[in-house]
């Protein structure tokens, strides 16, 4: 072989090993924690733990504040019939989840997720009814990241473009702020400060140049909620950094392909 071979066959291994390098990055985030998991519950306690056990890279999870500024976290802003953001958190938490866990404080939640360092922590904060209810729920949210430890490992995602700001306020400077509605053009982004976006697969299907142009911001790119298995290979094709997913299991087993 001579070195003009050489060179071309070491210039395609090189290539192949930083294209897999790259796809490997993609960082597993389990949608409300591992709640399929047996004897788990979507964004209990459990599903959180379970997803740390699992070995998953991250978990995501949702929440709301009562009317007494307690927040709680639970998926939707209505539980058993319950407003959560009109109701107090003494009838709030003593709802039951499907796994017969109560609805668990974010105080709760926090002071498990100590025991698991390696676990990233995706924290959705939900949209409320008014900018006060809104701003407060950030704060005391940052708050409750300070008092636990935790603010290297939370990411903040949120559908509130106020939300975003409001996070941005009181969280440390670097925590990465992530929006989800997909109607904020990556430069936009940029210019809010913002860390990157989070946006449903359909979306960044129907644009995928902004990945790359969130990218060369340097900005993130999370892609929810990917559950079919030729979505979940697009994402890892496209370079995204969190893939968020109902079947962590199954985005794991597709990644040892890329090796």
């Amino acid at each position: 072989m001579n070195a003009k071979h050489i060179l071309l066959s070491a210039l395609t291994a090189f290539a192949a090993l930083s294209l897999s390098a790259s796809e490997n990055n993609v960082k597993v985030v389990a949608h409300m924690g591992y709640w399929r998991a047996p004897g788990s519950a979507q964004n209990s306690i459990d599903a959180m733990v379970q997803a740390a056990k699992a070995g998953f890279d991250g978990t995501e999870f949702d929440v709301c504040m009562t009317s007494d500024s307690v927040v709680v976290v639970n998926h939707d802003g209505r539980i058993n019939g319950h407003n959560i953001e009109y109701t107090p958190s003494e009838i709030v938490c003593a709802q039951k989840l499907s796994n017969g866990e109560n609805v668990p404080t974010l105080d709760a939640f926090f002071l498990e997720a100590t025991k698991y360092p390696k676990l990233r922590l995706v924290c959705e904060m939900k949209v409320s009814d008014s900018r006060g209810h809104q701003l407060e729920m950030a704060r005391r949210i940052c708050e409750l990241a300070k008092k636990h430890g935790l603010e290297d490992r939370i990411d903040y995602i949120t559908f509130s473009r106020d939300g975003m700001y409001y996070l941005k306020q009181f969280a440390p400077e670097g925590t990465d702020i992530y929006y989800l509605n997909g109607d904020i053009l990556p430069e936009q982004l940029k210019f809010a400060g913002i860390g990157g976006a989070d946006y449903g697969v359909w979306i960044f299907q129907r644009y995928p140049q902004w990945i790359q142009q969130l990218h060369d911001l340097g900005m993130k790119v999370n892609i929810w909620t990917v559950d079919g298995e030729a979505d979940m290979k697009w994402c890892i094709d496209h370079n995204a950094d969190f893939v968020t997913t109902n079947y962590p299991e199954r985005l794991v087993e597709i990644l040892k392909t890329y090796k």
